[in-house]
């Protein structure tokens, strides 16, 4: 589970930063999607829990949730670069040009900002863990219960 969850994590974060710098963050959650369920899957092989579907759903949903502190790291920190560099000026300029109403007032702006991000980051996690469960119980239906308590035999071995 944490071998799945740190690999995952880097990954997540890696992305949610890139996504908060470029001040894109509603792509971070898209991604969490499949990131969640591939490290609940990926917990499932690696950890081969024995304990069943619960087990197996145990095992991909802390990987997930692992993962998803990296996505909400990620989104913290790219989040803060990408609202360092648009500015309370310019992002009320884009409101004002929206129609919007819009002030510049730059405590407001890096409060939303802070926010958005703990926002999505918090989302991020929820959605990793709760995929992350699913991929572990998609790995058991697919490999977990033929396994029938312990690692096949390797081809040509015989028992």
């Amino acid at each position: 589970m944490l071998k799945s969850g740190l690999i995952f994590g880097a990954v997540a974060l890696v992305l949610a930063g890139i996504t908060g710098v470029i001040n894109f963050q509603l792509c971070a959650p898209c991604l969490a999607l499949f990131m969640g369920a591939g490290a609940g899957y990926v917990a499932g092989m690696f950890d081969k829990p024995a304990g069943g579907t619960g087990a197996s759903a145990k095992v991909g949903a802390g990987a997930g949730a692992i993962g998803g502190v990296g996505a909400l790291f990620g989104h913290l920190g790219g989040g803060l670069v990408g609202a360092a560099i648009t500015g309370p000026e310019q992002a009320a300029d884009l409101a004002r040009q929206l129609g919007l109403p819009a002030s510049s007032d730059p405590a407001g702006f890096w409060a939303g900002a802070i926010g958005a991000s703990c926002c999505f980051g918090l989302l991020d996690v929820a959605l990793m863990a709760g995929l992350g469960a699913l991929g572990g119980l998609l790995w058991y239906q697919m490999t977990g219960k033929n396994m029938a308590g312990g690692t096949p035999p390797m081809p040509g071995m015989s028992a």
